[in-house]
């Protein structure tokens, strides 16, 4: 039988993180994805995916809210030298809504794709109002694989980021967000992870990683399709994505 994966959790900030990853596990979650924002949070993220190595794959990144001008180089010291043994490159992007300088963002975006392309690390992205700019430095930086995180962008652009071959991720935000429903429904099943972002909230309740069943759920009555359907194709993509080796089934 299937199990799901949530491809985008932030295990360090959950409060009660190993009581998290317990129930993921008694509910037969398949694997938990835990991305970084800064260097304190891969850090922990490292900590915790050693702590659950059944369950936790790490993913190391900087996140666009937590760029800093003094102190960015020394998280990118790290991320070089622990980078490959991580299964990905994430939560790094764009943001800008936010008040970071958007030309150190690119900068620091920049730098991170580099890397990911040597490594050959597929990106999980942030792109808040920069879809496009994200999109065109992905592709500048010959960037295989990708996911644009929580997408809610303009569908025209949506367009493009399929012809280029990269994925967006469905999150409970489904169940509410009309923007997140019309670009879900419009994006081919086998172009779709599912996630959580937890710690998020959603709708007054704070998510944790045993909630991609809510996700599977929307997805499903979203297009139309049974449940096990949706559990299948979206664990299956997430194993093309990340590799075989992100799930570990335990005897």
């Amino acid at each position: 039988m299937d199990r799901p994966i949530d491809t985008h959790v932030h295990l360090d900030m959950i409060t009660d993180p190993d009581q998290a990853v317990a129930r993921a596990r008694s509910l037969g979650l398949g694997a938990i994805v835990a991305v970084g924002l800064d260097l304190e949070s891969n850090r922990r993220t490292l900590e915790l995916a050693a702590k659950h190595a059944d369950m936790v794959r790490p993913a190391l990144g900087a996140h666009p809210w937590a760029i800093r001008e003094t102190d960015w180089k020394d998280n990118l010291a790290f991320l070089k030298k622990e980078l490959p043994r991580s299964v990905a490159l994430g939560e790094v992007g764009l943001d800008y809504k936010v008040k970071v300088d958007k030309k150190l963002q690119q900068t620091v975006l920049w730098e991170l794709l580099g890397l990911a392309s040597v490594l050959n690390k597929p990106v999980s992205l942030h792109s808040r109002y920069s879809q496009q700019c994200c999109l065109q430095m992905l592709q500048d930086a010959r960037i295989v694989k990708a996911v644009f995180h929580w997408y809610s962008g303009p569908l025209d652009i949506l367009d493009h980021i399929l012809d280029a071959g990269y994925y967006i991720s469905a999150t409970p935000a489904l169940a509410y967000s009309p923007s997140h429903q019309a670009a879900l429904k419009h994006a081919p099943l086998n172009r779709i992870l599912v996630e959580t972002d937890a710690p998020e909230e959603y709708q007054g309740k704070q998510s944790e990683p045993a909630d991609v069943f809510t996700t599977i759920d929307l997805l499903a009555g979203l297009k139309n399709q049974p449940r096990l359907d949706i559990l299948a194709a979206t664990t299956q993509n997430a194993l093309d994505f990340f590799g075989p080796e992100i799930l570990f089934r335990v005897e």
